[in-house]
């Protein structure tokens, strides 16, 4: 029986101001297109969780962060693959928005508003049990 493909991802709660938290709309062409989601991305061979992060974030949106504890994690399985999602709690280093070069859109949410915007399942998740991390 051939092995699953296994993707280790990480995902940012980056907070800009208290409870209000950045969701990125996926572009058009990606994977899952126009869905929101907690930025971030893949963690690559070698990469710790922490570096893959700061790279995304960087490279996706343009912005730098600081990096702080893990909030939660996940594994969802996908059709033809599994998905271990980590997600951490982020500062901005300097004040700024994100650049949509490689995203559609983007919002500053309470984690109550995500409610209102469709993620993909992994993320679904996620919100599911930072919801009730809440109460």
């Amino acid at each position: 029986m051939p092995t699953r493909r296994q993707i280790r991802v990480v995902g940012a709660m980056l907070e800009r101001e208290p409870g209000r938290y950045l969701i990125t709309q996926r572009s058009k062409n990606a994977t899952l297109p126009l869905l929101w989601e907690f930025p971030g991305g893949r963690v690559m061979e070698g990469e710790r969780d922490v570096e893959a992060l700061e790279r995304e974030l960087k490279e996706r949106l343009d912005l730098e962060v600081v990096v702080g504890e893990q909030a939660m994690a996940t594994h969802h399985v996908y059709p033809g693959y599994d998905v271990d999602f980590r997600v951490f709690l982020c500062q901005l280093k300097k004040p700024g928005e994100p650049s949509h070069q490689k995203v559609n859109d983007h919002r500053w949410v309470t984690l109550a508003e995500t409610a209102n915007y469709q993620f993909p399942d992994a993320d679904a998740r996620t919100l599911e049990k930072l919801l009730d991390l809440d109460h």
